[in-house]
């Protein structure tokens, strides 16, 4: 894999001539067991000195979690909707928290959620929402802080700081994956353009800094393509100017 970094690096120094920070953050989802997959994810963090935000899916949350993650700083659990199950019609975009079965069922899903994650790891977790498919309605979203949460998390750039009152706004922004496609890594020369134009917008003025950028993975899926440029992404940015690690927290 050849990735031409170029027109990042030059993004970068101008960040480096501006005296600009860039706060930063890394989430990864899916997270059910111990495997192979989440050894190699937690010593990348370590290597790279930048915690993930590990999103557990907690209907299916095994035990064994409980004492890796205790005995790794460097992985924050965070609360991914309940089961990961779909409730979407066929034509429409794969979904657990729109408007698609009676709101009690979705109020008593997520705090299911807080709740047995509140379980297995107590003040470790981080009272993070982040639902599947990142899609979730503006009714839910309401519901939220009355559960126990105070941050949600989807993707893109956000539009405001908070999502609801008393509920931050801290979404991820760069998914490596080509999940439309071969689920391999897309194309990594968009990726870097796509990176570039989002720090560009953040330097400009169309896009709010405050929030820390996001890059968001699944690490049951990678392939070496991925781990790859996922790791040497992290690597330009943590080098870059002013890098700021920005723990996502409320406002």
């Amino acid at each position: 894999m050849s990735v031409d970094w170029r027109v990042l690096t030059d993004e970068l120094e101008l960040w480096r001539q501006q005296e600009l920070a860039l706060p930063l953050w890394w989430r990864d989802d899916d997270a059910v067991s111990t495997t192979p997959q989440l050894d190699r994810l937690s010593t990348m963090s370590d290597l790279l000195g930048v915690p993930v935000h590990l999103a557990i899916i907690p209907r299916d949350a095994q035990d064994m979690l409980i004492e890796y993650v205790a005995a790794r700083p460097n992985l924050i659990p965070v609360v991914h909707g309940w089961a990961h199950q779909n409730h979407a019609p066929p034509d429409e975009k794969k979904s657990e928290f729109r408007l698609h079965r009676p709101m009690h069922d979705i109020t008593g899903d997520i705090g299911s959620g807080i709740s047995r994650l509140r379980t297995l790891f107590a003040d470790r977790l981080c009272p993070m929402f982040v639902p599947p498919w990142n899609r979730i309605a503006p009714e839910v979203v309401q519901e939220l802080p009355a559960a126990g949460y105070r941050i949600l998390s989807t993707a893109t750039p956000r539009s405001s700081p908070q999502a609801a009152p008393g509920l931050a706004q801290i979404n991820t922004h760069l998914d490596p994956i080509n999940w439309r496609g071969s689920r391999g890594l897309a194309d990594p020369d968009m990726l870097v353009a796509k990176t570039t134009q989002l720090l560009q917008d953040r330097r400009e003025g169309r896009a709010d800094n405050a929030e820390p950028f996001g890059i968001l993975t699944h690490h049951l899926v990678h392939d070496e393509d991925i781990w790859a440029f996922t790791h040497d992404l992290l690597h330009w940015l943590l080098n870059g100017p002013g890098f700021v690690w920005a723990a996502p927290q409320a406002d």
